[in-house]
């Protein structure tokens, strides 16, 4: 298991909280961009989630990778191909909702690193539909919870 914790700061700086099964924890300050980057760890937790990746970056974080090791350039070396799969749908994600449109699953597929059907597209969006909402009900010095 896996408690994840996204704060919303006074300041704008958003932090990000991992506390592993063990009892170990990683986290993440953002002093810039605060905002996008709650968004995107939501969508990851949605991508991983609804679609069932086990090694996405929360699956890492709960595997014992730090969060600065996620970038590939850490003690633990390349990120699996796993996660970097990942990665590149929850791009896609993040330029689908920038866009301002909805894509259809040819035009997503288009740029996916493998084919997700119109259902799986789906459910990932009504997650993360679902968690943008719960983000936004969020007050200033609060945080988000959830487990994985």
């Amino acid at each position: 298991m896996l408690k994840i914790e996204i704060s919303k700061r006074t300041d704008g700086v958003g932090v990000l909280r991992c506390t592993r099964a063990d009892g170990s924890i990683t986290w993440q300050k953002q002093p810039k961009h605060g905002a996008h980057f709650a968004l995107h760890d939501l969508t990851h937790y949605a991508v991983e989630t609804a679609l069932g990746y086990r090694r996405g970056f929360f699956g890492l974080i709960a595997e014992g990778w730090e969060v600065e090791d996620t970038t590939g350039k850490g003690a633990r070396g390349p990120l699996p191909e796993e996660a970097l799969e990942v990665e590149r749908i929850v791009g896609l994600f993040d330029s689908e909702r920038g866009s301002g449109m909805l894509w259809t699953a040819e035009e997503f597929n288009g740029f996916a690193p493998c084919s997700l059907t119109d259902a799986e597209i789906q459910k990932v969006r009504a997650l993360r539909g679902e968690l943008f909402r719960r983000w936004s009900a969020v007050v200033t010095g609060q945080k988000l919870e959830l487990t994985i």
